[in-house]
């Protein structure tokens, strides 16, 4: 497919592009909103002083926009959630500079999505996308970089990355689906014996501790409760000897700008506001994003973070809630694993061949460990066995 009438276009910021264009391509997916990414943008969340710098690719067919791609120059590895920090020590200790680097991403999110947006009606989107893939290889090679990595990209961009032979990363996430549940005692209904045993004892500590939780959508949030869910948040970090990645403001933006999206879960302790999750909500996922807590109150990080966006999803009829990155101990809450993968090219052709052993050995590690966690399913034996 002849492309030489496309013109590609590096970008300092999404200000840059127009916002009607960028949503033709993103689609319906909260994450990849136009407003979403802008946030971090004007929030500063993303910028120099925080390692994150905006510098998104573009491919304009004439004055039409026909596809995209959310880039980041970056400093550092913290809030991928593909970790690299053993690369980038072997990529130093031998002379180099690992940073900076190219990352395709959804800033400090571990949430599957497209990567290489494509317009819906642009006619053979794959040679497009290796168009710009290849305009990202050729942007690593001028300003050296030391290569591209593109984090959680969805089943149509890791296709157009294979077909390019990237090198690809498995890994893994916990995914809780709604099996169209009538109500919770519905859903409980089919967990093995000792999985609702622990689901109740902690939701019944909860409740004894003096708790109750409510939800509220995001038109509706008011002034003070995203105030106190931002105190909770920082709290949390603080507590964990670390800072928080984002600002209050980056939070206010969101949730003025695409309120129906939002949800905000408020935990109360005799009567008094104490912690909060936020949640994003798409056409069939919730996405569990950012939680805190002003007290140390037992289990309901569990109750707030998982049950309660749960029950949520129940009452809605939303199929999947995603409830953040990582986190075995999801398995005993109802959750199941399921695949997600990152692919990386690498500038330097004797450090992509090593990545690419690495990768190797990692592989059969990471299918011993999906196995391993298969085993594990909270949900009962099938028909005919005991549990």
């Amino acid at each position: 497919m002849d492309l030489s009438h496309l013109s590609f276009t590096w970008h300092r910021g999404l200000h840059e592009i127009s916002p009607v264009a960028w949503q033709a391509l993103a689609g319906s997916h909260p994450l990849l909103d136009y407003a979403f990414l802008h946030a971090f943008e004007t929030a500063a969340a993303v910028d120099r002083q925080t390692g994150w710098i905006p510098y998104h690719l573009t491919v304009f067919d004439g004055e039409q926009l026909v596809a995209a791609a959310p880039c980041y120059l970056k400093t550092h590895s913290y809030g991928e959630y593909v970790f690299d920090w053993s690369w980038a020590d072997a990529y130093e200790q031998a002379g180099g500079d690992y940073y900076p680097k190219l990352v395709v991403a959804i800033p400090f999110s571990p949430v599957p999505g497209a990567r290489l947006l494509v317009h819906p009606e642009f006619p053979e989107p794959a040679p497009l996308a290796s168009a710009m893939l290849l305009q990202m290889q050729a942007l690593c090679q001028q300003h050296g970089l030391s290569g591209t990595h593109i984090l959680f990209p969805d089943t149509s961009s890791a296709g157009f990355c294979a077909a390019q032979n990237w090198l690809r990363r498995d890994g893994v996430q916990f995914r809780w689906e709604n099996q169209r549940y009538a109500d919770w005692e519905d859903f409980m209904s089919m967990l093995s014996r000792d999985k609702r045993k622990k689901i109740r004892q902690e939701r019944n500590k909860v409740s004894q501790q003096g708790v109750t939780c409510r939800v509220v959508d995001g038109q509706q949030i008011t002034a003070a409760e995203l105030a106190l869910f931002y105190q909770c948040y920082c709290d949390t970090y603080h507590r964990h000897g670390s800072q928080p990645y984002l600002p209050q403001a980056f939070f206010e933006q969101v949730v003025q700008q695409m309120p129906a999206h939002i949800q905000l879960f408020i935990a109360s302790q005799h009567g008094e506001d104490v912690a909060a999750s936020l949640c994003i909500s798409g056409q069939d996922t919730l996405y569990g994003r950012y939680w805190g807590s002003l007290r140390d109150i037992s289990c309901l990080h569990f109750e707030l973070c998982y049950y309660q966006p749960q029950a949520f999803c129940i009452a809605r009829g939303i199929r999947y809630f995603e409830g953040g990155a990582q986190g075995v101990h999801k398995l005993a809450r109802g959750f199941v694993p399921y695949a997600t993968c990152s692919y990386h090219w690498m500038t330097d052709e004797n450090f992509h061949q090593s990545v690419a052993r690495f990768l190797s050995r990692e592989e059969g590690v990471m299918q011993d460990y999906v196995n391993e966690l298969e085993e594990r399913s909270p949900y009962k034996h099938p028909a005919g066995t005991t549990e």
